[in-house]
């Protein structure tokens, strides 16, 4: 089964919590602390296995969730940073933020590999906190939250040509005739339902990589018929094969045909249009098809790239596929791809800051604390030691939530929730 669209869960690997110990040697007075850091949470990486030509393994496993790093321990010694976990995932790969729609990764080359979710750091033993004024603190951190998302992960199947043409217009059977691909025949609209890949050996030993990808029809940049289903492969090819049902079996014109399947290329990305495009006059071998053809030529402006041909008697296939090899010899490799400079330059791009806190109110009257940073803050205090609720009470007032809970009409004794657990404020 062909997959190339799936939507995951992440989890990257939470810090190890830091430790608040002291060092207890027989012939050291006053050893002072001595409490490690939390190892580092495990990242999620996406890496590139050309082996591999599916997003079939993800729609059996869709939560992926690396590991926690290690506490620190005793005597400074630093928790083990966990190992990141690598998902394979093929050539072709777009991963995308559910909620935001951003582009995260774009993996098109072997060993590629892209940082999908980032670990948590290890929290900070006592150690890191004794100062002059404090030179024994009681204190430590609990490691930061790893990131999770919900992604969409897209395979755009990358071939140097795509076929294109309305359904049942003969292109399963070109493929199967110029290369060892045997894809599914029938004679009935969309027998193709996913990408199916053939290698082109041309009798000069050049070669090539084509697509026969699922039929288009009017409309399927708003998703009529398979819809996004084929328009999202073409994206990667460098050369469009367009083939044409020369003799109008389904009583349709050719060349209306090659026009409305040019509107649906342009209305989905105008980019299309740029690309070399051959246009394979298929079924020469039925009637009507040179009549039709002569039409089809009057009516184009440019006719040199009109191959005839015939994918049952293989009438005009060489001369297409040297055609078709001479296009791509003179192309850049890949050039729907990134340049490769890209990685090279530094890109700022603007992210809005996000609000620290929120204040509501509950039907009960208490009020509700949430929001990224002060629950991020709640996650790394260790409210079994009174120095670290303390330094949690500094932090909130530092970024004013006692002044936001103040304009809220908050007095002495109301309830604060924040995730699971209630405090009282006080003035």
């Amino acid at each position: 089964m062909f997959v190339d669209q799936v939507s995951v869960y992440v989890k990257a690997g939470d810090g190890g919590d830091g430790l608040a110990a002291y060092r207890r040697e027989i012939y050291v007075p006053k050893g002072g602390p001595a409490g490690g850091d939390g190892g580092h949470g495990g990242d999620v990486i996406f890496k590139v296995d050309e082996g591999l030509n599916t997003l079939m393994d993800f729609r059996y496993n869709r939560h992926f969730k690396a590991k926690r790093g290690e506490n620190g321990m005793s005597k400074n010694k630093h928790g083990k940073n966990s190992d990141p976990l690598v998902v394979a995932v093929p050539p072709g790969t777009t991963v995308m933020d559910s909620e935001t729609d951003d582009v995260l990764a774009d993996l098109t080359t072997h060993q590629q590999e892209a940082v999908i979710a980032k670990g948590g750091r290890g929290g900070r033993g006592n150690t890191r906190f004794a100062t002059p004024r404090n030179p024994a603190p009681e204190l430590s951190e609990n490691g930061e939250p790893g990131q999770e998302r919900t992604i969409k992960v897209e395979l755009k199947v990358i071939a140097d040509v795509g076929l294109v043409g309305f359904p049942s217009v003969g292109k399963s059977t070109l493929l199967s005739t110029i290369s060892a691909a045997k894809p599914k025949i029938a004679d009935y609209h969309f027998t193709t339902l996913a990408p199916n890949l053939g290698v082109i050996d041309t009798q000069d030993q050049r070669s090539f990589v084509i697509a026969d990808l699922p039929g288009l029809m009017e409309g399927a940049h708003e998703g009529v018929g398979l819809g996004y289903q084929f328009l999202r492969h073409i994206e990667r090819t460098r050369v469009i094969l367009h083939v044409v049902d020369m003799a109008g079996t389904e009583e349709r014109d050719p060349y209306a045909d090659w026009v409305k399947i040019n509107q649906e290329l342009e209305a989905y990305d105008p980019k299309l249009m740029e690309r070399p495009q051959i246009i394979a006059a298929n079924k020469m071998d039925m009637p009507g098809a040179e009549e039709n053809l002569q039409k089809f030529k009057a009516t184009l402006r440019n006719n040199d790239s009109v191959y005839p041909i015939s994918a049952v008697t293989k009438q005009g296939l060489q001369d297409m596929l040297y055609a078709i090899a001479d296009t791509l010899d003179d192309m850049p490799a890949h050039a729907s791809e990134p340049e490769e400079d890209a990685d090279k330059e530094v890109v700022y791009r603007y992210h809005k800051e996000e609000t620290p806190f929120t204040v509501t109110k509950d039907p009960d009257g208490a009020f509700v604390l949430s929001g990224p940073r002060v629950e991020k803050l709640y996650k790394m205090t260790d409210f079994t030691q009174d120095e670290a609720v303390q330094r949690f009470a500094r932090q909130l007032r530092k970024i004013g939530v006692d002044d936001e809970l103040r304009q809220r009409g908050a007095q002495d004794g109301d309830i604060i929730r924040l995730l699971e657990t209630e405090f009282e404020f006080m003035d």
